[in-house]
């Protein structure tokens, strides 16, 4: 028997819209939300530690999103047996996508529902694409949780095998495409990040914004890749490299500023 109803979500910014939603609706459901990052580095084993050290070495990052105290915090809420499951989640979304598709393993056979915005409709949104994507306002208004459905056998399967294929490539990232959701190296960005670098001088931020603001446009999906934190990691790599070329500490964004190297005009760049 359910005693409570438990929303599991992979974004903060979606969490901290949902929780406004449901108390704005005068609802007591409770919210979970998945913190860690797993489009990005080693998955098997699932270690938070190892995931530690790679985030030091290959994104220059000395603090973890996620403590072990919070993971488990979430583990224990988001496995209970007594809760009714709700998890939200966008396939469009590299991070939330492989969230609940590592959350849905560890769950098992428990029961559980999902809310898939992919190609969701929700009010005045023809495809509401992410969570993230709406407000608490929208999220209340049209009562989002009760379009939950529940994951089926069929479904299950399909989703534990392709995170059981994503943990044995162990890839340095996980993108999503038109192909769904696959393992890719740690130079996948790199090319579009030099497509938006110039011969003259311009901040990091300028290239980082230029790229995620073609994830987000047309002509192609909106997919959600990654944050500027790999970004600016790729960048800082591309002038150890010799393709760029820095004044300044790459990895302050807003303060250092690059530009192409002469092999980068000459077509010595490698990437993706």
């Amino acid at each position: 028997m359910t005693t409570s109803t438990l929303h599991i979500l992979f974004s903060s910014q979606a969490a901290g819209c949902l929780r406004r939603a449901l108390r704005d609706a005068g609802r007591e459901d409770h919210v979970a939300c998945y913190f860690d990052n797993l489009a990005l580095g080693p998955i098997n084993p699932p270690d938070l530690q190892a995931r530690q050290h790679w985030m030091e070495g290959e994104l220059r990052c000395k603090e973890s999103a996620w403590a072990p105290a919070e993971a488990d915090a979430f583990w224990n809420a988001s496995l209970a047996g007594d809760v009714r499951r709700i998890a939200w989640m966008s396939r469009m979304s590299s991070s939330e996508y492989c969230g609940f598709l590592d959350w849905l393993l560890r769950l098992g056979d428990l029961p559980c529902e999902v809310i898939d915005f992919t190609d969701l409709a929700v009010g005045s949104h023809r495809r509401a694409l992410s969570p993230s994507m709406l407000s608490p306002r929208e999220l209340a208004a049209n009562s989002v949780w009760d379009l939950a459905k529940v994951v089926g056998a069929d479904a299950r399967a399909h989703f534990h095998s392709l995170w059981r294929r994503l943990r044995d490539e162990n890839a340095p990232l996980r993108v999503v495409d038109a192909d769904g959701l696959r393992s890719a190296p740690i130079t996948f960005f790199d090319r579009q990040l030099l497509s938006f670098a110039k011969i003259d001088w311009q901040k990091p931020a300028r290239i980082i914004g230029d790229t995620l603001m073609e994830w987000a446009g047309e002509p192609t999906e909106p997919y959600f890749q990654a944050g500027d934190g790999i970004l600016a990691a790729r960048i800082a790599a591309l002038v150890e490299l010799g393709v760029l070329e820095a004044r300044g500490n790459p990895m302050d964004i807003r303060q250092s500023e690059v530009r192409l190297c002469n092999q980068a005009l000459n077509g010595g760049a490698g990437a993706a």
